[in-house]
């Protein structure tokens, strides 16, 4: 395998409440996927002869380059690579990692720092969208430790807000890809959306859940995974993704009235393991459809007043805010608050 005799330059990083390798894309060999799989040790469900930690959450990675687009710093690539199938696909974005690729732009020196802060601007290249990540740099230095907390992290660390524009429609084409605010698929009302991930909402107690169960009871009920999995099938095509069969989109995400004063609870399905937490731009397209004018997240959500709206989405292990601000009744950015903490930077090898 070309390049990994003598090692490939790596910094595992934690990217808010994911984990996984970032690389700078000129450094991975021409079998990129091939490398990347024994990197992680897939496919096995323990992933014990590589660095992934048998769970989606921890078996990513980020391909950050140079960008040539103008006012665009950096061109991100996300990928997922299957644990327990031989699999790298690129068929999502992922916004928790992409919290820890300001900070490794800065220290691979693809970005200056200005001052006591830099903003990086971010092209996400699965969706063709732009992030704008501000991190925190004083004396020049990255700094990863400080007072932000995050929930299904312990502890604290450097607060990394980003904000992300014209995400609607990144993957499907379309904010609501049907033209549609609810589909009926196998007798269960959906809202097919993708506001930076496409996403299959329904309500939980429509799926005989009550939407407050542990993920791993959630996990382990047979029949409610096989009746996620076949409205899945059928809503990939209908938000013109395709056969999903072996996609990790769309995520399926059942809703439920808020437990602890947010605007609404959540278990999240990535696509077959139940979420402990909720992906970041996961959270925004719930988050816009509680913002819809009909829905099961509508029909749910307790909403503050105002253009903009501070929305709690609550998940099994806590809650994630995003910052909805409003232009003529539709959802014009987002904002989320997010941290990254760098695990170590070498050399990781596949041989």
């Amino acid at each position: 395998m070309a390049g990994s005799e003598s090692g490939v330059r790596c910094m595992w990083m934690r990217g808010g409440t994911s984990k996984g390798g970032y690389f700078l894309a000129d450094d991975l060999p021409a079998d990129r996927d091939a490398f990347l799989l024994r990197v992680m040790g897939s496919p096995d469900r323990r992933q014990i002869d590589g660095l992934g930690g048998a769970d989606p959450l921890t078996s990513k990675v980020a391909v950050v380059k140079a960008s040539q687009r103008p006012g665009v710093d950096v061109d991100y690539l996300f990928l997922q690579v299957f644990v327990d199938q031989p699999i790298v696909t690129d068929a999502q974005n992922c916004g928790n990692i992409l919290a820890g690729v300001g900070p490794f732009a800065i220290e691979r020196g693809l970005v200056a720092p200005t001052g006591e802060r830099t903003e990086v601007s971010i092209f996400m290249e699965n969706t063709g969208q732009v992030a704008r990540a501000t991190v925190e740099t004083p004396g020049g230095q990255v700094r990863y430790s400080g007072d932000a907390r995050i929930d299904g992290v312990p502890g604290t660390a450097a607060p990394i807000p980003i904000v992300f524009a014209d995400t609607a429609g990144s993957s499907c084409g379309a904010l609501l890809p049907t033209g549609h605010a609810v589909d009926e698929i196998d007798g269960i009302a959906c809202t097919l959306i993708d506001n930076g991930m496409p996403c299959v909402v329904m309500r939980a107690d429509a799926l005989g859940s009550t939407g407050r169960e542990d993920p791993k009871a959630l996990e382990a009920d047979d029949g409610l995974r096989t009746r996620l999995e076949a409205i899945r099938l059928k809503a990939g095509p209908m938000m013109n993704l395709g056969d999903v069969a072996k996609s990790s989109v769309p995520k399926m995400t059942m809703v439920s009235a808020a437990a602890a004063g947010g605007a609404i609870s959540t278990r999240t399905f990535i696509p077959h393991k139940c979420h402990d937490a909720i992906g970041v731009l996961g959270a925004v397209s719930v988050a816009t459809a509680c913002l819809l004018g009909e829905g099961p997240a509508a029909e749910l959500a307790n909403l503050p007043d105002g253009e903009e709206k501070l929305l709690s989405i609550e998940h099994p292990t806590g809650e994630m805010s995003v910052i909805a601000t409003l232009k003529d009744g539709e959802v014009e950015r987002a904002a989320v608050l997010r941290t990254a903490r760098k695990l170590f930077d070498g050399r990781v090898f596949a041989d």
